[in-house]
Parts: C-alpha cells; structure tokens; sequence
C-alpha cells in the first residue's frame, strides 16, 4: 500500500526522538476532511498519527503544519479537546514536508454517522451540540500569551482587516477567464458595505480554530462530549467569537431543514438552535456578545468567498465539476443567510 510516507526514514527519525524502537507495522492511510496526509501506525506497542501537508506541497504547507504543531504543544494541559501532540518536525528534509505525530483519538466523526445511544436520543443530540459551543469556548478563553503563542498571528486591526482581505480574494477570481459566479452572487457587495459599516470596534484577541463546524470535530462514544477539536489549519490570533459565528454560518437553520441544505448529521431533531448555541456560550464566556451576528454574516461572508475559489477553478477545469457546483450552491445559500441577518 502506497502510504505517501518513506517509513524508512521515519523510523530513522523516530530513532532520533527515541520514539520506539524496531519497525513501523500496520501503517494505513486515514480518511479526512482535507487532502492532507494522515498515517495511523504501530510501532513497539504504541500507535501513532502522523499528519503531513499532500504530497503536491502548496505554498503555505510546511508553515501551516509547524503553525497546527506548535498550537497542540501550547494548549496541551488545558480544556480544549484535541489530539495530543507526540513530537514535530519542522525540518521539511526528512519526509519532505513539515509533519508531525499525535495520538490516535478514540472517538467517531458525527457525519459519518451517529452510533448508538445518540442516534436514538434527541436529549443526547441536544447535549452534543452544547457540547460543540463548550470547545470555542474553552479555546477562547486561553490566555494565548501565556501559552506562548505571540506571534501566531496578527492580533491588532484582525477586525479592520477582514472586509478587504476577502474582498481581494474574490476580485482575484475574476483572473480566471471561465469563471461565471459573479452573476449569482450580486448579495456580496452589500453584505460587505454593511459589515464595514456594523464593525465592532473592540475585542478581546485570542485563539480562533478558524474553520469550526461539526465535520471538524470528533466525538466520545461514551457520552455526549468533544473527544477532539481536529484540522487546525486556518488556527491564528484573532477574535474568537469568529469561531462562534463560524458555527452560526454552518448551522442549519429552517431553510436549510426545510432544502436539505447544510445538513451533514442525521438525524437532526434534539440538536440546539443556534440561538442556544449562542445562549450557552455567552454563560460561559466573559466576551461580549452583543453583536454576535455581526461575527454570523462576516462568518458567510469569508466562507462563500473561500467556497468560491474551488468553483473558479472547476470552471477552468482545475477542480471537478461536481464539486464546484456544489460549492457554488454553498456560496449563494451562505450569502443569502447572511442577507436575512441584516434585513
């Protein structure tokens, strides 16, 4: 089996760390939510994850995997749920790309499907959705200095900048002759004018995931709790808030139920409404949440644009055609939920 990962020479590393000894055994490929590599293996009794960049590097890989590496190393003894962190490479000469290894996490994705009891009880569904808000809650709540993550990001102006960096994204499609979304998404500008025009004017900086939704989470089969927070990607310094309009942009609302749209978790009936999602949060934060659907429409607004960018590259048949559509579909629903936000 082809495992995208000279074994060899991890073992040699592995060897280095004094990670085991003998050799590498039951190594096998791992579905997830991204293209990136994940490699679950044995070795002297312990098993290991390893997650590295694809194989056709982009031009952010190596730094985003450091960036995943060194957040797991700093939130390790808190309450955040997340795959604990055995070692890092960020030299991307062993393996040729920057990777690192954790432990596996015992626990299931809920879009692959609800186990028992939970797919039987809406009362455990309810409690899994609170259970959602309580890990952005927890993240944000760390004291991001502290843990020694200055630097990450770029805290100051985070809320100032967000309009015309997505902006800028979405002009830069119009480079691609064949792309034809613009037609469709005429709601854009003014979902853009009203968020430069309803911006908060302060917030607290601290830790953000950055892509938070329910694909991007694994659950215990025990109980109705996060066994981890998974694929810390987009994670920075920034407004942690916008985690929890990330969650407000992918939940499913009435429209959605009522089209089949955004929902990945079946059944539906038990989970929270997001006004419980916000309600529960905001009992356990001390950010202020007046102005949380601000965070809701800047959350449809960055993700339509991103959702966006693969629907330019179908049309220029650099990404299926399928998927792209789909994708676009995403776009006019997330910038319509953001258009009813403001009216």
């Amino acid at each position: 089996m082809d495992t995208g990962v000279d074994l060899e020479r991890l073992e040699s590393w592995m060897n280095e760390q004094s990670l085991g000894t003998g050799p590498i055994e039951n190594a096998v490929r791992l579905a997830g939510g991204t293209q990136n590599i994940l490699l679950k293996f044995d070795r002297a009794g312990r098993t290991y994850v390893l997650r590295r960049p694809p194989l056709s590097l982009r031009g952010n890989s190596n730094e985003t995997m450091r960036r995943e590496a060194r957040v797991l190393a700093a939130i390790a003894n808190s309450d955040v749920p997340h795959p604990g962190l055995i070692a890092a490479c960020g030299d991307d000469n062993v393996l040729g790309a920057a990777f690192y290894l954790m432990e596996p996490v015992d626990g299931y994705a809920p879009s692959q499907g609800l186990p028992e009891p939970f797919v039987s009880s809406p009362d455990l569904r309810h409690q899994m959705g609170l259970s959602l808000v309580d890990g952005i809650a927890a993240l944000g709540a760390i004291d991001y200095e502290a843990v020694g993550l200055t630097g990450l990001g770029k805290p100051d102006n985070y809320l100032e900048r967000q309009v015309s960096r997505w902006k800028s994204q979405l002009e830069s499609y119009a480079e691609v002759p064949e792309w034809d979304g613009r037609k469709d998404i005429e709601g854009v500008n003014r979902v853009g004018d009203w968020l430069e025009a309803n911006r908060p004017g302060t917030f607290q900086p601290g830790i953000i995931h950055g892509d938070y939704h329910l694909n991007n989470v694994m659950y215990r089969y025990d109980r109705p709790e996060l066994a981890a927070i998974v694929d810390w990607e987009l994670t920075t310094i920034g407004d942690p808030l916008l985690d929890l309009g990330w969650l407000m942009a992918t939940w499913p609302d009435e429209t959605d139920l009522e089209e089949g749209g955004t929902v990945t978790v079946r059944p539906w009936d038990g989970f929270p409404t997001a006004n419980e999602l916000i309600a529960h949060y905001e009992a356990q934060s001390d950010r202020d949440l007046s102005n949380i659907h601000w965070y809701g429409v800047l959350a449809c607004y960055k993700l339509g644009i991103i959702l966006e960018g693969t629907y330019a590259r179908a049309c220029a048949g650099k990404a299926p055609k399928e998927i792209g559509d789909a994708l676009h579909a995403s776009t006019i629903r997330l910038l319509r939920r953001a258009l009813r936000w403001i009216d």
